[in-house]
């Protein structure tokens, strides 16, 4: 008897799933059914995916909400199809494009459709990928160009660190008793140290 699996995913932990539990939920599938990764997309090298895989039989229908789901790398879309429904003789439901569900037309015109679908969409999913990190590329290199920057601000080193470098250096003072004088931890008075030398 055939088996029904949902199957989401989200690039990260942060990112809220509902909108795709809902709507599997919808296409009649419960908790226990639904396997889901918290992980980028850019392979098939994840957790809940592979005990899916390791589950499913021929004639199981695999429900996805959208084809990016499964992933954004065109060619690794692909070969995840053909295993699918190939190799494994699984039938897998598109929920948001219906001339994705290889439970119906299963004539050669059926086929083709669904063949020329899937290339289009998983083109479009790794171009969008790409696009995304253009754009985040320029993103960063134009608030770069105005000034911004990302991570800690540098410490600016005051006159107490470097009597307390010199104390440190001319035997006066222990390396922890110079951190302490200038107000900081072991490690960072050691990197600066380092760095000042």
């Amino acid at each position: 008897m055939s088996q029904q699996y949902g199957y989401i995913r989200v690039s990260t932990r942060e990112q809220n799933d509902g909108r795709q539990r809902i709507a599997l939920t919808e296409a009649g599938l419960c908790q226990k059914q639904l396997f889901i990764d918290r992980q980028s997309g850019k392979d098939f090298n994840r957790p809940e995916y592979i005990k899916l895989m390791q589950k499913l039989r021929a004639g199981d229908i695999l429900y996805i909400k959208s084809i990016d789901r499964l992933g954004r790398n065109y060619r690794e879309i692909q070969e995840q199809w053909r295993i699918l429904t190939k190799e494994k003789g699984v039938d897998i439901c598109v929920l948001d494009m219906p001339l994705l569900d290889t439970r119906k037309d299963k004539d050669l015109t059926g086929t083709l459709i669904a063949d020329i679908v899937l290339q289009l969409l998983s083109y479009v999913a790794e171009t969008e990928r790409d696009m995304i990190r253009q754009r985040q590329a320029e993103g960063i290199a134009a608030a770069k160009a105005r000034g911004i920057h990302w991570g800690r601000p540098k410490r600016v080193l005051d006159e107490a660190f470097y009597e307390a470098l010199k104390a440190w250096k001319s035997g006066q003072m222990t390396c922890k008793r110079a951190a302490e004088s200038c107000g900081m931890s072991l490690s960072n008075f050691r990197y600066h140290a380092t760095k000042n030398g």
